[in-house]
């Protein structure tokens, strides 16, 4: 296959990574791309909100399959223009990518259907009525702006002050553009958060291997959300148990619910949930793979994943098994100096070559670009170093090791990524065994 890639971030570097890896893949290009795709595919200048001129692109290139990294183009509707033209894409319909492209389309989804989620306090298109609601509503407080807004629309806050401003910022201030007019508040959920991602076709799916995201800037989850500043994997984070009852009372529900609701979902489908003492609950849906939580996943495949992305565009999974490697995977983002509120771009990065030496490190690159032989920074997250390894702090270890080699000028990491996974499972090992 010929496969082309949309998307310009670490999560789209990973996967032509892993489809370089694929025996069925013969050629692939990714649109746009950055400097360190480069290296791994034929990089094409798009526009990844002009859906046509991405179709003609892939008509052009003689694509066999198209897959949509990022949500833009999917919530404009990509995959309906693909399809009038008879071109093969991965990913939702427009209709069925306002589960991500709209918080309260999401919301109001998952009561018609009965899918577990936060209680609803309401959902106002009037700053003055949602400053209102806020100052009377318990705490915890989530208050989403209901478009896109790159991971940084969600506030969740015990401060009356803060929700004040944040809700100031979106509807009066216009901080979000068209995607912060409507805003909704729900409930705070107490619990681990976990990302559930599967390959689906429609009716049938293969479950990612489990993830666990980091949305704060800083250590101790200190600092504003970001898009995501690291994420590891271990099968330890889904007892068995426990996935049942995700695939029970949220996955099998989810997909038939948009069957019901007239719309066929083929691609990845990601599950943002809270694991609360009531059970799994749904904080938000993605109509795509995470980043970074893909790029813990892709170091951990053990599948063609070229074949798995076309079976799942043709609409027909059944008897296909993603395998993975056994232990675990992290990755840790390196952020630009101000990011995620106005990060500094232009700034060369050094020692890469080094970093890339780290036996079991892999890096991908994000908001990089390449002059000549040199990179620099393009975007707020830069690049991040993903490892997998038989324990989680092996895979830490590395990915840490790996970037104390790499010197951008004012760029910032978390240091604490997959970390407080590493300490607990260490105190439940000095437990008592039953």
């Amino acid at each position: 296959m010929k496969i082309l890639v949309l998307g310009s971030g670490g999560r789209e570097h990973a996967l032509v990574w892993k489809l370089r890896r694929s025996a069925s893949a013969e050629k692939i290009w990714c649109a746009p791309g950055n400097g360190g795709i480069a290296n791994d595919a034929e990089c094409v200048a798009l526009n990844l909100s002009d859906v046509q001129a991405t179709a003609d692109l892939a008509e052009k290139l003689g694509a066999d399959l198209t897959i949509a990294g990022p949500e833009l183009p999917l919530v404009l509707g990509v995959e309906d223009e693909f399809a009038r033209r008879g071109l093969m894409l991965l990913g939702p319909t427009k209709k069925a990518a306002q589960l991500e492209g709209s918080k309260i389309f999401a919301k109001q989804f998952m009561q018609r259907h009965g899918i577990p989620t936060a209680a609803l306090y309401g959902v106002f298109e009037s700053a003055s009525d949602a400053q209102a609601a806020a100052r009377s509503a318990r705490r915890p407080l989530v208050i989403k702006a209901d478009g896109l807004c790159a991971g940084k629309g969600v506030l969740v806050t015990s401060s009356a002050e803060e929700a004040g401003e944040f809700i100031e910022r979106a509807m009066t201030r216009g901080e979000f553009g068209d995607a912060g007019r409507k805003i909704l508040l729900e409930e705070g959920l107490a619990g681990e958060e976990l990302s559930y991602i599967i390959l689906t076709d429609g009716k049938n799916f293969l479950p990612m291997a489990p993830t666990r995201d980091h949305k704060r800037a800083y250590d101790g989850d200190q600092g504003p959300n970001t898009g995501g500043m690291g994420a590891y994997s271990t099968d330890e984070i889904l007892p068995p148990e426990l996935e049942r009852k995700i695939v029970a009372t949220v996955v099998r529900p989810t997909l038939a619910g948009l069957v019901a609701d007239g719309m066929p979902y083929r691609g990845f489908l990601y599950f943002g949930l809270m694991l609360t003492p009531q059970g799994p609950k749904v904080l938000e849906y993605n109509c795509r793979l995470g980043d970074p939580e893909t790029q813990a996943i892709m170091l951990r495949a053990d599948f063609d994943l070229a074949e798995a992305c076309a079976r799942a565009a043709k609409g027909d999974l059944r008897g296909f098994e993603a395998k993975w490697k056994p232990g675990a995977s992290a990755y840790v983002v390196i952020a630009s100096e101000g990011y995620p509120v106005n990060p500094v771009t232009g700034i060369p990065i050094h020692g890469l070559d080094d970093a890339a030496r780290v036996p079991g490190a892999v890096i991908f690159h994000a908001g990089t670009r390449r002059q000549d032989s040199a990179y620099y920074t393009s975007g707020g997250r830069v690049l991040g170093v993903g490892a997998i390894g038989q324990q989680l702090d092996q895979a830490c270890k590395a990915c840490y090791d790996s970037i104390s080699m790499i010197h951008i000028e004012g760029a910032f990491h978390r240091s604490d990524i997959g970390r407080a996974q590493v300490r607990a499972g260490l105190a439940a090992s000095k437990g008592p065994h039953r």
